[in-house]
């Protein structure tokens, strides 16, 4: 039978339908303003299927606590938070319903469907407008004491700054237009690789940076989890050429530490627009099978 599955962003909600082997019948629609009117459009989605599901799943932003059925931290969907949202998802659709962390069902795509397939010890980082992630221990979320585990963007990196403040695109396009002297959105990150490519002295200093954060991070990721694999996800996980120079850097720095024993395992995802649907619908699979 089919999964229904929601993806919860900021701006918009996507959704489809899991049947065993794809995502079909998707969609999304704007993510509304109040938690009724949230209700009122999951419903209306669910009705408009006209079809029987096993259940519902959840991909959501903020610290999911399963056990005590509610999604603690903060997000850009503040009406999400703090109260049990489990059980008023599981009466408005008489169904079960399950919720994970968007990044933890991203990740959990990739290592039930994906470009982990068959890994067990891995980490997924995802690159964006900051970084966030998953740790996958014996093929299952290791999620920590804290339910913290996986936020690898609140690594310090440099004199006081963290990974999600220097090591993506985005924040490498804001500083190029910082030194500009523009507004911070007047250039992409896809402008500023461009710019480099063309001979910008400016956007190479900063592509440059981005690289090397970037590379620094995962190093540390590596040597403190040791996984088998590390996985990138985000927009950027698409750019021609990324894997090439983080390997090319990796490399030196293995050198310069005299570490000998093994090449880090780095790809880039399978799935970018589904992922969280995804890994939705495979932690709702998962969730039904532990508890049988």
């Amino acid at each position: 039978m089919a999964i229904l599955a929601f993806d919860f962003g900021g701006s918009a909600v996507k959704y489809g339908v899991w049947n065993g082997k794809e995502m079909t019948d998707k969609g999304k629609f704007t993510t509304p303003k109040t938690w009724e009117e949230m209700k009122a459009s999951l419903l209306a989605v669910f009705v408009g299927m006209a079809q029987e599901f096993e259940g519902v799943a959840f991909s959501a932003p903020g610290v999911v606590d399963v056990e005590k059925r509610m999604i603690n931290g903060i997000s850009a969907i503040p009406y999400i938070h703090r109260f049990n949202i489990f059980k008023e998802l599981e009466e408005l659709f008489n169904l079960p319903v399950t919720i994970e962390n968007d990044a933890n069902c991203a990740g959990m795509a990739e290592i039930y469907e994906g470009a982990a397939k068959g890994k067990k010890e891995v980490a997924f980082v995802v690159v964006g407008t900051g970084i966030g992630g998953a740790i996958f221990h014996n093929g299952q979320i290791a999620k920590g004491a804290h339910l913290y585990g996986g936020e690898f963007g609140l690594m310090y990196l440099s004199e006081g700054e963290t990974f999600s403040k220097l090591g993506t695109a985005v924040q490498m396009a804001w500083r190029y237009c910082e030194r500009k002297g523009v507004e911070k959105e007047t250039f992409t990150g896809e402008d500023v690789f461009r710019l480099a490519e063309n001979g910008d002295e400016l956007a190479k200093e900063e592509v440059n940076l981005f690289y090397e954060y970037l590379t620094q991070g995962l190093f540390s990721i590596q040597f403190s989890l040791d996984p088998e694999m590390i996985v990138l996800g985000g927009g950027v996980s698409a750019k021609e050429g990324l894997l090439d120079e983080i390997n090319r850097r990796m490399k030196e720095k293995l050198a310069h530490f005299e570490l000998n024993d093994f090449i880090p395992q780095i790809v880039t995802c399978k799935y970018e627009n589904d992922a969280n649907l995804i890994g939705a619908a495979a932690n709702f699979i998962t969730s039904q099978k532990n508890n049988e």
